[in-house]
């Protein structure tokens, strides 16, 4: 009988690090992470995913004849967030596993965060069923325009359910309320290319060290500095996952018939549209779309809400890295 490879002793952990080719792995117990490879076609069933293994997942490590060390086995999920893969092809790539909260870094200028791209990514955290807040960084370059356009956003989407702060990496403005939001808990960092992710943490966890980026002056956008996920311990308790900038949200696998149900305030007027399926494109009987002409409902938000149907009626117009 042929011996398996990489049958030997075996310990559990969870993953910290993700570069693509490799995962590190803090085992329970033990001092430092180990750096793991994943053996074969390693694939969770029923999640068609460019990467099988994500961080914040808990793992079996396994360590084979030639004492390199194996991910054999994943826990159990107790939930996961997802996007688009930044691909032509359907697949999802999933951001981490694990979440007690999903935070999305934004910014109001150098770059300008899009609120669709706010709307899909908190959409998105509903559908997956994870806590999710705003994290408005950079309020130290802010202009009364600026703390006006804050106030009103912090307004709309407190309004909604979501958690918000108003922030600066720079000056230190709001970090330690930030702080005792954050302890205790494991927190997916997200963001466009730009927003200052890698600055807020190295703020809010002093030795990080993670590299940042420069704003590109001909489009104002964010360079790419993260290239891989990675979970940042903080000094008070609770983990930090730091993912790869990323330019777009893409949502996949949303039916139409559910997307209202991912937007709290319209999924709550819709209980008043005559039929139970009404979409809220022009049915008779709707109730969102006099919400939303009374001011009940943001127009920003109703707009991202049927850019979501839009691209799950029309894919061809959106198949395009995200």
């Amino acid at each position: 009988m042929k011996k398996d490879k990489i049958s030997g002793k075996e310990s559990e952990g969870i993953v910290t690090r993700n570069t693509g080719s490799s995962y590190m792995v803090r085992l329970d117990g033990e001092e430092g992470d180990v750096n793991c490879r994943v053996k074969g076609n390693f694939r969770i069933k029923g999640i068609r995913t460019t990467n099988p293994v994500a961080v914040g997942d808990r793992v079996t490590v396994t360590k084979a004849a030639d004492d390199a060390d194996y991910i054999t086995a994943i826990s159990p999920r107790r939930n996961y967030i997802i996007r688009r893969a930044s691909n032509l092809s359907k697949e999802s790539h999933i951001l981490a596993a694990n979440l007690d909260l999903a935070a999305l870094v934004v910014s109001l200028r150098e770059p300008t965060t899009p609120t669709t791209f706010i709307d899909r990514f908190l959409a998105t955290a509903e559908a997956y069923n994870i806590s999710a807040m705003l994290i408005l960084n950079k309020s130290d370059i802010w202009d009364d325009d600026d703390r006006e356009l804050a106030r009103g956003m912090t307004y709309l989407y407190e309004s909604i359910g979501y958690g918000t702060a108003e922030v600066s990496a720079k000056s230190g403005e709001g970090l330690d309320s930030l702080r005792k939001t954050l302890e205790g808990k494991v927190t997916l960092l997200a963001g466009n290319s730009g927003v200052g992710k890698s600055s807020l943490i190295n703020a809010l966890v002093p030795g990080a060290d993670l590299k940042t980026g420069r704003i590109s002056d001909i489009h104002h956008q964010g360079m790419h500095t993260t290239t891989f996920s990675e979970m940042v311990s903080l000094p008070g308790g609770g983990e930090l996952i730091d993912v790869p900038g990323i330019r777009g949200f893409g949502t996949i696998d949303f039916q139409a018939s559910e997307v209202s149900h991912y937007f709290p305030e319209i999924f709550r007027y819709g209980e008043g549209c005559r039929y139970g399926d009404c979409k809220h494109t022009g049915e008779p009987g709707c109730a969102v779309i006099p919400a939303v002409e009374e001011h009940l409902i943001s127009e920003s938000r109703f707009a991202s809400y049927l850019s979501i149907l839009d691209e799950i009626e029309n894919p061809e117009k959106y198949r395009k890295p995200f």
